[in-house]
């Protein structure tokens, strides 16, 4: 693929290492990302190339879940996440209904991106969610077969559980035409939520999509999580909250600031 990010950013590879170094939040994608100019060409000067390792995201994003309040998504928003979330399963606490998240997407500053969350919907439930309120994205968390996924011709994410003996090349694979994967911590009956993290040595260096992480993040783990994965995105609910559904502002710039800050390896103690 003819790099045309890389003309792009000629103008600014002598300060891409300093900026490198400053918030090198990164996210490594093979050199043969199939996916990567459909998704990112908008964004070059997000990146920069290096001949050994591909393609580097600068900046890791923020997916706030689980939106009630329409204090919690401007707040979200004035502290710079990308994305906020509802939840249209009504057995999870932080569900909502159709009127209160078309209030609440309706004082949305522009640059938001709003994603609706499902569990095994109903046709019907998706269909008037698009139909009513502005969704950037649809988010599945629950059983989804791909055609059930691509069959409403809107962008998509596909949600993982992780476990031990997952098959992430088969699941790539299947969910090809997804927008990204978003990695959850597995626990038997449950369809997300969990407030608790996952082994993050199972998620592969080897990608065909972006990876989103979930499960369990918050202010104190969440820069561990970003040098050890490496993802494109974080993805937070509980772990800035105050209440089920009731997001906590000052938990959620820490959030923020904690994403924020530079996520280098710690140094390397010598053994002898």
């Amino acid at each position: 693929m003819v790099c045309t990010e890389q003309r792009l950013l000629a103008g600014t590879v002598g300060q891409g290492r300093s900026v490198n170094r400053r918030i090198a939040h990164h996210f490594e994608i093979t050199e043969q990302f199939p996916i990567f100019e459909r998704i990112f060409v908008s964004f070059p000067a997000s990146f920069h190339h290096t001949k050994n390792t591909g393609f580097h995201n600068l900046r890791t994003r923020v997916k706030i879940c689980g939106i009630t309040r329409q204090t919690d998504a401007l707040t979200a928003a004035e502290l710079g996440v990308d994305a906020i979330g509802f939840v249209f399963y009504p057995p999870s606490p932080r569900a909502i209904t159709i009127e209160k998240a078309r209030a609440i997407a309706a004082v949305l500053p522009p640059f938001v991106t709003v994603v609706a969350l499902f569990v095994n919907p109903d046709d019907a439930l998706v269909k008037e969610v698009l139909r009513t309120l502005p969704i950037d994205l649809l988010q599945f968390h629950g059983e989804e077969t791909p055609a059930n996924c691509e069959q409403y011709g809107h962008p998509y994410i596909k949600a993982i559980r992780m476990r031990q003996g997952l098959e992430f090349p088969r699941w790539m694979e299947q969910f090809s035409s997804a927008r990204a994967l978003l990695l959850d911590t597995y626990r038997k009956g449950t369809q997300g939520g969990t407030g608790e993290t996952f082994d993050w040595t199972l998620v592969p260096r080897e990608r065909t999509l972006p990876f989103i992480l979930a499960g369990g993040l918050d202010s104190d783990n969440v820069q561990e999580a970003i040098r050890t994965v490496k993802p494109f995105a974080v993805d937070v609910s509980g772990g800035v909250e105050s209440a089920k559904g009731i997001k906590d502002p000052d938990k959620m710039a820490r959030f923020m600031t904690r994403v924020n800050l530079p996520s280098e390896a710690p140094p390397r103690t010598n053994r002898t």
